[in-house]
């Protein structure tokens, strides 16, 4: 287990290197792996260099606690800290070329180990827009070549360290991690149930509300909290959203849907345009929901869109993510980069790099974008947001926020969850997840938290909002538009 982001519903089962497309709910909750590293260098030929280039070996990731094996064709994983080694998920070799190795999961994920040098690496899951550095070391941690520990006491240590060494919000939600683990760890003994446990650790991260803080403990049962005040995104308010804006945004006229109904288009008055899309995944009937599916049913979905007659006329554009419950940031960087026609800094990524780095993070992950091939909309757009925009859907607002052409944001906060979700397994069979990396603005600013706030503060399907038959936030867009 190592990452995923947040799906449509909180919490659930982190798969590793599944790509982050798959939003199938687990009781109350969904969390998806998506784990990427690019780079590589040019080696010249000959005997040193083909071993250089070799990928077979033991390698720690940079951060995220995790060690790769590597033999035979075969990719192993182990997820570690400094209390335990659990091994994990695997991956098969599909091919080998002079620079590379391919390696494909049990889901059909691929990743792709490129050899920097003899004692550095980088691995590539497709479809993510970050990178983690591998390190070659000389064989597998001790832990990890002896029996896991087992019982209550082991569980609830291994739950503990594993935020100790890879959460980054413990100062700014103002928690003191240490005190929690004085607190509880004398609850727990040998003869603790698992209802019991299941009890402790839920309330030890409970006060954090965070959205990418997960449990999984089976038949025991599911924990997943959000930031008071905000709604989940979910089928149901979705349906009711989009029947409602279709009424009374659209004057009864309905979108023109794609991919599966999670990108919607209408042409509005005035020469603007009105795009809502509602998830950045579950776009095909692929059954893995693999990046590569998902990005060629969005490239029809902006061709068809934004054709160079539409994106000669419009004289602005509102980009709807109020009810939005992420996936892919990738897919939210392919749809920025029809949005411009210069390259600029999305967001940078760090992580946390448990214990080992004085400075508690790897160093900053530029993550740019890059000018689409094609017709482009490069005027001013206006993103509508709320609590129930979630996770890729906020790296992708992120993502606009420096957009050349002008960007303006209206509603509400977004609901503050920006990481990939690092999954891990406890001793007893159990899963957990938690955020582990930070998303930093140009000037190194994080939203994490609070989330993303309005320019432009507007009330967002309030009962009241219904009632009233009014649509605030939509009103405020459009009205900006039109005075550009």
């Amino acid at each position: 287990m190592v990452t995923g982001k947040q799906g449509a519903q909180p919490g659930g089962v982190t798969v590793l290197f599944r790509n982050s497309m798959s939003k199938a709910a687990s009781k109350a909750a969904t969390a998806v792996a998506l784990l990427a590293v690019t780079g590589g260098v040019v080696l010249p030929a000959g005997p040193a260099a083909a071993a250089s280039r070799s990928v077979d070996g033991v390698w720690r990731t940079d951060g995220y606690g995790t060690v790769l094996s590597i033999a035979d064709g075969h990719l192993q994983t182990y997820q570690t800290n400094s209390v335990s080694c659990l091994k994990a998920d695997s991956a098969e070799r599909a091919s080998a070329d002079a620079g590379s190795a391919t390696f494909t999961t049990g889901d059909g994920t691929v990743l792709t180990v490129r050899p920097q040098g003899s004692r550095a690496a980088s691995l590539h899951v497709d479809g993510s827009p970050g990178d983690r550095t591998l390190h070659r070391v000389p064989a597998l941690p001790d832990d990890c070549t002896r029996p896991a520990p087992t019982g209550p006491v082991a569980t609830f240590d291994v739950f503990w360290q594993t935020f100790e060494d890879n959460y980054p919000f413990f100062a700014a939600k103002g928690i003191d991690w240490h005190a929690v683990r004085d607190t509880y760890r004398p609850r727990i003994g040998a003869q603790t149930s698992d209802a019991e446990l299941f009890a402790v650790l839920s309330e030890m991260v409970q006060p954090l509300y965070d959205a990418h803080v997960h449990i999984d403990a089976g038949a025991t049962g599911c924990f997943a909290r959000i930031r008071p005040g905000t709604v989940m995104p979910g089928p149901d308010l979705d349906k009711r959203v989009r029947a409602y804006i279709e009424k009374r945004d659209l004057g009864g006229r309905s979108l023109r849907y794609y991919a599966k109904d999670r990108i919607g288009y209408a042409d509005l008055p005035g020469g603007q345009g009105y795009l809502r899309i509602s998830g950045f995944g579950g776009y095909t009937d692929d059954k893995n929901d693999s990046y590569a599916a998902n990005s060629a049913e969005l490239r029809r979905a902006l061709d068809d869109i934004l054709t160079p007659e539409r994106t000669a006329r419009l004289r602005g554009l509102i980009i709807d993510l109020r009810i939005n419950g992420g996936g892919s940031d990738s897919l939210g960087l392919e749809i920025a980069s029809r949005l411009t026609d210069r390259s600029y800094l999305a967001y940078s990524k760090v992580v946390r790099n448990d214990p080992a780095d004085p400075s508690g993070f790897t160093r900053p992950q530029p993550v740019a974008v890059q000018p689409a091939q094609g017709a482009r909309y490069t005027g001013p757009v206006a993103v509508l947001t709320s609590g129930s925009t979630v996770s890729a859907g906020e790296t992708f607002t992120q993502a606009l926020i420096d957009r050349p052409g002008g960007t303006a944001r209206v509603g509400e906060s977004t609901q503050g969850v920006f990481s990939d979700v690092l999954g891990r397994s406890l001793p007893n069979g159990w899963e957990f997840g938690m955020p582990n990396e930070e998303f930093r603005t140009r000037s190194g600013r994080t939203f994490d938290g609070p989330g993303i706030p309005p320019q432009y503060p507007e009330p967002v399907f309030t009962e009241d909002e219904f009632g009233h038959h009014r649509d605030s936030a939509f009103d405020r867009a459009l009205a900006l538009l039109t005075r550009r």
